[in-house]
């Protein structure tokens, strides 16, 4: 397999995966069937859309490849009629969305590299692909972008395209490198919403004043 078949496999993969939570967020919003296909298409390939154009891959993959709309509504249809079923599956829209996330992190970062991007920018454009469509995904059904307020989101994407990078630069053999760096932002990702990790939060202005008058009274006691 060579290196631009095996990215593209990457891809199609986090596309179905992302078009899957996003007809799930369109189900649990009780939109009708054309809302569901749309947030599906755009949770798929928001953030494939925005790399393609940075790196200068136009017309996008979304639109030059009819697998990429393909897949998305083939998604769509299935969860619309079958989210019973998946309904089952424990928290499925984070569990799509963590998987997701991984898949095109690591496939985002790869194709920068093939398009001749420096490590630190296709590490970022990695983190952009895996975080795009979750968040127009979540602006669609007027949320506040999980990036911006979840637990550890963009921070495991990171973490997965850096491996990617990392094992492209030594260089390593690229399944193996890219299946641990998906392995690891979807691990972190899960981890994560299960034990509660996050990063810090600016604490509110009422919560400061109280610190700042707790701390007075010690300093003054």
């Amino acid at each position: 397999m060579t290196a631009e078949t095996f990215v593209l496999a990457l891809d199609l993969v986090g596309t179905f995966v992302f078009a899957l939570s996003g007809a799930m967020v369109g189900v649990r919003h009780r939109l009708d069937l054309f809302g569901v296909l749309v947030l599906s298409f755009a949770a798929a390939t928001a953030g494939g859309i925005f790399r393609d154009l940075v790196i200068g891959a136009v017309p996008p993959a979304a639109f030059a490849d009819w697998r990429y709309i393909v897949v998305p509504v083939v998604a769509g249809f299935a969860t619309f009629w079958w989210h019973p079923r998946l309904r089952r599956l424990h928290s499925p829209v984070l569990v799509f969305d963590a998987a997701g996330l991984g898949l095109f992190a690591v496939s985002g970062a790869l194709k920068a590299l093939a398009f001749g991007l420096n490590p630190v920018a296709a590490v970022l454009l990695g983190m952009i692909t895996g975080v795009g469509g979750g968040m127009v995904r979540d602006l669609l059904v007027t949320e506040v972008p999980s990036v911006l307020h979840a637990e550890v989101y963009a921070v495991a994407a990171l973490a997965g395209a850096a491996v990617a990078v990392a094992g492209h630069q030594l260089p390593l053999p690229s399944a193996p490198v890219a299946i641990v760096g998906v392995a690891l932002c979807f691990g972190l990702r899960l981890g994560a919403i299960r034990r509660g990790w996050e990063l810090p939060v600016a604490p509110r202005a009422g919560q400061v004043a109280d610190d700042e008058y707790n701390d007075d009274r010690t300093a003054g006691g």
